[in-house]
């Protein structure tokens, strides 16, 4: 049974006229297919999906980005990859069932794959955790980047989570300085890394494993700091002001380019990347193979450099340095108030030793 979202009343009306024209059988018995009928109503489907995915709102982007339908990491990385071997564990505490991990070939090539999954059902969404990664998954990820970095195989990372996981255990077990450290190790790293945003990319969660060299998002995908209807209980206390707050929040693929925080977007198949999912791995096959191959002759330290340099380049206005194209010896300059603040902890310093020097004096007098 197909899920429909609720802005799509009249393509859910159009498929369910157009399977009734496909099947033969009907309440009064076998009757005729009619073929000019099904292509015209094909081309009506066809005409409004056209028009309604060519003008989603950014709340509606959102609700495309986390259908139910939509394919997840488990289904990318069983059609994309041979001979994956899953690794689990963090070696300190245990395992985490919301990030699939492990080592596979792709184009007869090495690679390691990491996938954020949600699950498909109630049941694997439970178990998944929904996407949302605990300190463990970080960290094993963490270890298995590692070990990556050592053999120089390429890391893939596909992004799909609301958030990290804020529970109480999570947090007891040092969430933050997991997702730092996961960060820490993306950025230190000197193998390509590609990170796909396949459906939701939330907060830290997200950017724990898209620090990518590049960063890819398919067309209908979201990345954000927070979700819309947390940004709106925050700013207005009322969360359904959603789609105010998508808007503001700049959270589609093509404002994400326009900023230059990633770097490519992948076209989806016509309604959304669950309409058919094998263009959809065809489409992404290409843009993987094509920016592997663009690291192919970079030296270890210029795949470093070319990652350290995105990211310092990102929000970064012409002229406020000189050389945007290398910033890689990029310093922080001291500011006024720090030389202020340094001259005053000299002063107060020196009058508490006077002070005690009169008091001595004092006493002895």
């Amino acid at each position: 049974m197909k899920n429909y979202l609720n802005f799509e009343t009249e393509i859910k009306d159009i498929e369910t006229e157009l399977e009734k024209l496909k099947d033969p059988y009907n309440q009064t018995g076998l009757s005729e297919v009619d073929t000019q009928k099904i292509s015209e109503t094909q081309n009506e489907l066809d005409e409004k999906l056209k028009m309604i995915y060519s003008n989603l709102d950014p709340w509606q982007i959102t609700m495309v980005a986390r259908h139910e339908d939509r394919p997840k990491s488990k289904f990318f990385i069983d059609n994309l990859f041979e001979d994956f071997i899953p690794l689990s564990g963090d070696r300190h505490y245990g395992d985490d069932k919301s990030v699939l991990t492990g080592f596979a070939k792709f184009n007869s090539h090495s690679v390691l794959v990491i996938g954020q999954e949600k699950g498909d059902d109630l049941d694997s969404r439970i178990e998944r955790n929904f996407g949302m990664m605990r300190p463990e998954g970080y960290r094993k990820t963490i270890r298995l980047m590692e070990l990556a970095d050592k053999f120089n195989i390429p890391v893939i990372s596909f992004i799909d989570t609301p958030g990290a996981y804020p529970g109480v255990g999570a947090e007891e077990r040092g969430q933050a300085e997991a997702i730092a450290k996961s960060i820490e190790c993306c950025m230190k790293l000197k193998v390509p890394t590609i990170a796909i945003i396949i459906g939701e990319g939330g907060s830290g969660g997200a950017i724990a494993l898209a620090s990518s060299n590049k960063v890819i998002m398919l067309e209908n995908a979201i990345y954000s700091v927070i979700s819309p209807e947390g940004c709106a209980t925050i700013l207005w206390r009322d969360p359904k002001k959603m789609l105010d707050a998508a808007k503001a929040m700049k959270l589609s693929a093509k404002d994400l380019l326009d900023f230059k925080i990633i770097d490519e977007i992948i076209s989806e198949p016509l309604g959304g990347a669950h309409r058919d999912r094998n263009l959809m791995l065809q489409n992404l096959k290409n843009s993987i193979t094509k920016n592997l191959d663009d690291f192919k002759l970079m030296s270890p330290e210029e795949i470093f450099n070319n990652r350290k340099n995105k990211f310092l380049r990102i929000g970064r206005n012409k002229g406020f340095i000189s050389n945007l194209d290398d910033l890689s010896s990029f310093k922080i300059k001291s500011n006024n108030f720090y030389q202020i603040f340094k001259f005053k902890k000299i002063l107060i310093l020196g009058i508490v030793l006077v002070l005690i020097s009169l008091a001595i004096l004092m006493y002895f007098l």
